[in-house]
Parts: structure tokens; C-alpha cells; sequence
């Protein structure tokens, strides 16, 4: 096993195309750490430089102590595991698995039969992958890398042609396999649920820029920016335009025309919040952290019943915040709905004013310029 660092790394096409922007990013020596983000965000080009497909512009990436930057991709003591799961279609998926190992002279019986045992498909060493369901291709492709006992794995959104209910039993096989194993793996994928579900260490990339690493329950918990802030989390985090006073030594938010008196700690962080006090601010709910009864009183237009909770869908006026050259000069929407996961018994329906109370003690607050949390 080994660590994989990435050390100022940044990738430019020939059309001049920055796909990854100066990346520092290190996974620890059996770690699993997750790069997430949307299409675009130079999450697979990172990989693919890790894994020697792409040569970086910029920038050092090492593999446990050794600089890989000018290795060959064979030399470099990974395995990767594709999208599509590039079986050979002429093999069996016993010479699938061992393909690997019998190119460079190593018997491979005894290695290819434990594999296949511990993936449950030792029944299948006989079939052509013409023979295989979805699930069973997607482990021998893990097998394939398996076998090999690299240094690293490098998955390259491998569950993305799998259907919902196989994706959710492939990722609790693959943190489980990594469990086993304790082999450093670097995953990528664009999936939050995939991301939060699987990783130690979960990296958002935005634009070929890291936005923010941490633990998955840390990155949920305390987003950097709004851009992390509103990818982290299903249903997404509910961004609400408000202007904060400071009345008779009490925070008030002003939002759509309410008064909503703040809990006393953010009076503590005023000094934090960098004399945001009245000025205009972003406020963040999570769609959890709201429940029935309070002065927050909303027009209900859509009810989703899930069964273990309802999602409420509530109107609200909105406005769209300029977030300026933190990210480009993009104008992220707010939406002019709001989100409320309200327990599954709650009376509510199309048309209601329903009155809600929100948990401030879990109240995120953004620069709407720059999309920098200031709590």
C-alpha cells in the first residue's frame, strides 16, 4: 500500500483548457478518498494523471515516496477500474481476471480462485462477460484489480451504468471490500449519496479547483462556501436571502418581509462574522433542521411522501445572489422553494400556510459576494 499526493498539480490542454487548477490533495496510506463534483470539474483528469493516462502540466503527484510524474502507467503499481467495465469479450471470466498477471509470468489459479470466492462469483470463472449481469461485469472488473494487489486503487465512477437498486448493494460491496483489504483508494465520482456513503475523506471539486476536504459528516455539517453548501445534501440545502440588525442586544434576520430573532450565540460571533451585522447575508437550512409551528409561515406547492418522511415544498420569494471572483462571477439561483423534511404522520397539503420553526442552532451564514461561510 501507499500514500498518493497530489503537490500543486494542475492540467492544461493543448486548446487551453485548465482541467485542474493547482490541486493539493493527499490520500493517506490506506485511506479512501472520494472526489466528487459535477461533470466538468476535473475530478476524472485528476485520476486519470494519477494513473499516468494524462501527464500533468504542473505540479508533483507521488505514490507512497516516489514521484510518478515521468513513471510509465505500468510502472506505477496502480489498478483502475473504469465506467465501463472493459472486459474482454473473447475471455472467460477466469482468464478476465488473471489477464493482468499472466502477462507479466505470474501463475495466477491459486489468486484468481480466492478472488473470485471473496466476490462471490467463483461459480462464474467458466462464463463470457456476454454472460453476465450488470452486477456480476462490475465485479469482475473489481476482481481484475483486485488480483493484481497494487499499491492503489483508482475507480473511475464504476457504478454510473448500474440501476439504483444495484448501486446501492455495489457501493456497500466496495466500502466493504476496502474494509477487508485496506487498500489506498482514490474514487471519483459526481454522485453526493456515493460520495458521503462510501469515503473517509471526501474532496468537492468545482471548475479544476479543490473546494473543500474533509470527513463526509464534516463537510455536511460545515460547508466552506455556498457552492459545497448546496451540492452536499439531499434535498439540497434551503439559500435564503436575509439582512441581519442587531436590536436591543439580539441578532434579528429580516427575510421576506419577517423579523426572526437569532439564537444568542451568533450575538458571540459577531466579531466572526466580520461586522456582518446589518448587512445582507445568505442563510442556509437544511430541509431537517425545520419543523411545524413557528413565525416562519409559508404557502405549501408540493408534497412528496417517502414513506419514512415527508418533503414539503414550500413557496417562497427569492432572489438570485451574484456570487462574484470566488467562483467566477456566476449567479447561483436561490431557489424560490423551500424544502422541509417533516416527519411522515404531518397533515399538510397543496395550498396550506404551514407555520414553520427552524433550528438556528444549525443555521449556516454565507457571504453572498463570495460565497465564503462566515459561521
Amino acid at each position: 500500500m501507499a500514500s498518493i499526493a497530489f503537490s500543486g498539480v494542475s492540467k492544461v490542454f493543448p486548446d487551453g483548457t485548465a482541467a485542474v487548477d493547482g490541486l493539493d490533495l493527499e490520500v493517506a496510506d490506506g485511506g479512501f478518498t472520494v472526489l466528487v463534483g459535477p461533470s466538468g470539474s476535473g475530478k476524472s483528469t485528476a485520476l486519470r494523471m494519477v494513473a499516468g493516462l494524462e501527464e500533468a502540466s504542473r505540479g508533483e503527484i507521488r505514490i507512497g515516496s516516489r514521484v510518478v510524474n515521468d513513471v510509465a502507467p505500468k510502472d506505477r503499481d496502480v489498478a483502475m477500474v473504469f465506467q465501463s467495465y472493459a472486459l474482454y469479450p473473447h475471455m472467460s471470466v477466469e482468464d478476465n481476471l488473471g489477464f493482468a498477471l499472466k502477462m507479466r509470468g505470474v501463475p495466477f489459479a491459486t489468486r484468481v480462485a480466492s478472488v473470485a470466492r471473496r466476490l462471490g462469483i467463483g461459480d462464474l470463472l467458466a462464463r463470457r462477460p456476454r454472460q453476465l449481469s450488470g452486477g456480476q461485469r462490475q465485479r469482475v472488473a473489481l476482481g481484475r484489480a483486485i488480483v493484481r494487489e497494487p499499491a492503489a486503487f483508482l475507480m473511475d465512477e464504476p457504478l454510473s451504468n448500474l440501476d439504483a437498486k444495484l448501486r446501492v448493494e455495489m457501493r456497500a460491496y466496495i466500502a466493504r471490500l476496502h474494509q477487508e483489504l485496506g487498500t489506498t483508494t482514490l474514487y471519483v465520482t459526481h454522485d453526493q449519496t456515493e460520495a458521503m456513503t462510501m469515503g473517509d475523506r471526501v474532496a468537492v471539486m468545482r471548475d479544476g479547483r479543490l473546494e473543500q476536504v474533509d470527513p463526509p459528516q464534516a463537510l455536511y455539517d460545515r460547508p466552506a462556501n455556498l457552492f459545497v453548501a448546496a451540492f452536499i445534501g439531499s434535498p439540497a440545502m434551503n439559500l435564503l436571502r436575509a439582512r441581519l440588525e442587531y436590536v436591543g442586544g439580539r441578532v434579528i434576520a429580516v427575510l421576506g418581509g419577517r423579523r426572526l430573532v437569532l439564537p444568542d450565540e451568533l450575538l458571540d460571533a459577531r466579531p466572526a462574522l466580520g461586522g456582518w451585522v446589518d448587512e445582507e447575508v445568505v442563510l442556509g437550512v437544511r430541509p431537517e433542521a425545520v419543523w411545524v409551528g413557528g413565525p416562519l409561515e409559508l404557502e405549501v406547492v408540493l408534497v412528496e411522501a417517502l414513506g419514512s418522511d415527508l418533503l414539503v415544498h414550500l413557496r417562497v420569494e427569492a432572489e438570485r445572489v451574484t456570487v462574484s471572483e470566488a467562483f467566477d462571477g456566476e449567479e447561483a439561483a436561490l431557489e424560490s422553494r423551500f424544502t422541509a423534511r417533516l416527519p411522515p404522520d404531518t397533515r399538510v397539503a397543496v395550498g396550506d400556510r404551514l407555520p414553520l420553526g427552524i433550528d438556528f442552532s444549525r443555521l449556516h451564514v454565507f457571504d453572498p459576494e463570495t460565497g465564503v461561510a462566515l459561521r
